[in-house]
């Protein structure tokens, strides 16, 4: 008569099941003392009309399983999760992770700490409840020094040995007023910061191209696609 109770304490204690999705997409973002609250803002928003765009939609509709696992994180000397894992599979799923994208404070602060960044976002995917096909940390910066924690290339070769593909979208400049601090700064990116399977830099030139540069990125993310160098950054 033990026997059910055994029973039930071996499926308490069994783990849950992930949940599979083609795409776990951590889209890791610039909060650094070099981003005014104004472009935090501007910055969000850009990934909210993303998110919610035709293409960006329909490229979600065309994966293996119609859906995607995104999360939201900041970085800077920490790192801040503003919208957590989610699925994404229609119109009404992206509305609701874009609204809540939007209206969170600015939760990290300090200088550039890149390597942490990049190891908190390989912690996200394997902690997390997906099983995705492909995981991806989509990272964005104006700039490409590190001023503490663990080095660039030591993350980068440990994120990648864990199977995680770096994409990367410099932001050559934010206010363009005057000339950008890293003209080099895609080139930087391609030689110091990406790295895994596919990886690619697609290049914001200015606050205005970063919205359409957002989109062109996550399709390009979305649909498992690594563009020609030239095409990537135009």
């Amino acid at each position: 008569m033990r026997v059910l109770p055994i029973f039930l304490s071996l499926l308490w204690a069994a783990p849950a099941f992930a949940q599979d999705v083609e795409l776990e997409l951590v889209l890791l973002a610039d909060a650094s003392g070099s981003i005014s609250e104004a472009e935090i803002a501007f910055q969000r928003q850009g990934y909210a009309e993303a998110l919610t765009d035709p293409a960006v939609l329909s490229a979600i509709a065309n994966t293996a399983y119609g859906s995607i696992a995104v999360t939201y994180v900041e970085w800077a000397s920490n790192t801040a999760v503003v919208v957590d894992w989610s699925v994404i599979d229609d119109a009404d799923s992206a509305r609701t992770f874009a609204d809540a994208l939007v209206a969170p404070p600015r939760q990290a602060y300090g200088r550039n700490a890149i390597g942490g960044a990049l190891l908190d976002g390989m912690r996200l995917i394997e902690t997390n409840d997906f099983d995705g096909w492909r995981k991806v940390i989509d990272f964005s910066g104006d700039s490409p020094n590190s001023y503490s924690g663990p080095s660039i290339e030591i993350a980068r070769d440990t994120v990648v040995a864990a199977g995680i593909t770096i994409n990367g979208l410099p932001i050559l400049c934010r206010s363009c007023a005057s000339p950008a601090r890293y003209p080099d700064l895609g080139t930087i990116y391609e030689e110091r910061i990406i790295g895994g399977r596919g990886a690619f830099v697609v290049t914001a030139y200015s606050e205005e191209d970063l919205a359409s540069a957002i989109r062109r990125k996550l399709i390009l993310e979305i649909s498992g696609l690594t563009p020609p160098r030239e095409v990537a950054n135009r």
